[in-house]
């Protein structure tokens, strides 16, 4: 009988033997590429301007130019236009009936 238990250790032995293998095989794949994907980001880095050369440059840029989308008035274009945000003129304050 100890002579099949022996057998029979030994293969189980062997057994998870293999799977440890197999899994330093698979976190050694993984650890090499993961270690690629950061080179080739450090690599991308490298390439890349400083951040702060490229944010001065945008801010020169918006600074000196004009907006497209707003008027380039210094005052209202129709002072009439201004009375609807001012509220009341008067001290009686709004005659405007509260239904």
């Amino acid at each position: 009988m100890q002579s099949g238990n022996g057998v029979e250790a030994e293969s189980v032995a062997a057994a998870t033997d293999m799977r440890g293998k197999h899994w330093i095989s698979a976190e050694l794949k993984r650890l090499d590429q993961e270690t690629r994907f950061l080179e080739e980001e450090l690599e991308q880095l490298e390439k890349m301007d400083n951040a702060s050369s490229s944010c001065k440059e945008m801010l020169t840029n918006v600074r000196t130019r004009p907006d497209p989308l707003l008027p380039l008035t210094l005052g209202p274009m129709n002072p009439i236009w201004d009375r609807w945000f001012e509220g009341p003129q008067n001290s009686s304050g709004c005659r405007c009936p509260i239904l």
